[in-house]
């Protein structure tokens, strides 16, 4: 479900016909489409009349705002420039910048086994104090998120996002539809996800009283988790851990993604198995569009590996036997 921004400044409905393209060709574009917003309401502001990007207003809305990084200023200036080549593509000429500043190389914080094992008790020991039945039933679908993001290295968005038509817990896959670049990809549950997920339909059907089309719907049933909830949550749990009390770094949902990567790699590794090889495979199962888009995750945790060896205890615990849910 995208956000929905109203644009108008004198680029407005070319902004709105612009996003609208990218989506139809089958992309999210929620990020571009915010900046185009702050770009949109930049020029509402300062009288922007004529619907060029000339090269002056371009280096005004180029300057590095005070409360940004350089990774965010990188970001908000690559929509202005697909932007930009749209419109000239238009017949309207805009600047072009060919040279954008240089984003932060930013290494994700790497979660180890402790890490994810006192998530997973702190996420087991939380109770929601309120009444409201919505809430409750919350409670529950978050233990089964955060593992399934956890066991399958989804993104955030997938797994919040994922249908129960595209569920198929007899031969244990989930299709993952239109995900980042538009694409499409299967994923293998282990035998103790399956079941897990198995028992937890039961007891959704049960909590619902009929069947949302939703694999984990959100407090009104009609839509699903918000991927701000599932960040919420995850901040509010770590924080609770005594891990967090001396990590120089706070990690987020995403690096259950990195999480999965490393053991998968680490696995691989003690198994002498040709990561060459099994690259392609793990690429797909990702959903990158390249094996050198998974070899950035590789490059990031080349140099602990010994590290994440003598750790490497946590995938028993993680997912435990689920035979106790509330009716």
């Amino acid at each position: 479900m995208h956000k929905k921004y109203v644009y108008t400044s004198v680029f407005a409905e070319l902004i709105t016909d612009y996003i609208k393209a990218n989506r139809d060709a089958g992309f999210l574009y929620d990020n571009p489409s915010y900046w185009l917003y702050r770009f949109d309401q930049y020029c509402d502001k300062n009288s922007i009349t004529e619907t060029i990007i000339t090269k002056e207003l371009y280096e005004k809305w180029s300057a590095k705002f005070s409360t940004e990084s350089k990774t965010t200023q990188n970001n908000r200036l690559q929509a202005i420039r697909k932007f930009s080549t749209y419109l000239n593509i238009l017949g309207i000429p805009s600047y072009i910048p060919k040279i954008l500043p240089k984003p932060e190389k930013i290494v994700p914080y790497l979660m180890t086994d402790s890490d994810i094992k006192q998530f997973f008790e702190q996420l087991d020991a939380r109770q929601n104090k309120t009444n409201v039945k919505a809430f409750k039933r919350l409670e529950h679908e978050y233990k089964v998120i955060f593992r399934l993001i956890y066991s399958c290295g989804l993104r955030n968005n997938e797994a919040c996002s994922l249908k129960l038509e595209n569920v198929n817990l007899d031969n244990g896959t989930l299709e993952i539809l239109h995900s980042k670049g538009n694409k499409n990809r299967i994923i293998y549950l282990s035998e103790d996800m399956k079941n897990l997920c198995k028992d937890y339909l039961s007891w959704l059907y049960l909590q619902l009283t009929y069947q949302s089309i939703w694999l984990f719907p959100g407090k009104s049933p009609e839509k699903h988790i918000p991927k701000t909830s599932l960040d919420k949550i995850f901040n509010e749990i770590w924080y609770k851990t005594e891990a967090s009390k001396y990590c120089d770094k706070k990690p987020t949902v995403h690096c259950f993604r990195h999480a999965y990567v490393i053991k998968r790699i680490n696995l691989w590794m003690k198994s002498d198995v040709s990561l060459n090889v099994m690259m392609p495979y793990l690429s797909s199962f990702l959903g990158h569009s390249s094996p050198a888009e998974t070899y950035y995750y590789y490059h990031q945790i080349e140099d602990i590996f010994e590290t994440i060896r003598k750790r490497d205890i946590v995938s028993d615990i993680v997912i435990p036997e689920v035979d106790n849910y509330e009716k």
